[in-house]
């Protein structure tokens, strides 16, 4: 479970988030890539925009769902 507290500060401010137990595996700049970017230098995904529709949502909770390390929080 992602823990807002250690979230990298790339994220940018809003509810979806990226913390620091993610392990770079791509799989959320996959399932949304507008809204989640890969650090290329220090290998981590961060939230790049939040969703602002329907449509948006279910693309951030696809790439939360699909977290194999749950490293993706939405409770901002």
């Amino acid at each position: 479970m992602a823990d807002k507290n250690d979230k990298y500060d790339e994220n940018i401010e809003g509810k979806y988030y990226v913390d620091r137990s993610c392990i770079a595996c791509d799989a959320c700049v996959i399932a949304a890539p507008d809204h989640f970017n890969m650090d290329e230098d220090d290998g981590h995904a961060f939230v790049i925009k939040q969703p602002n529709s329907d449509e948006e949502e279910e693309l951030c909770k696809e790439a939360l769902e699909g977290c194999p390390v749950e490293a993706i929080g939405e409770d901002g």
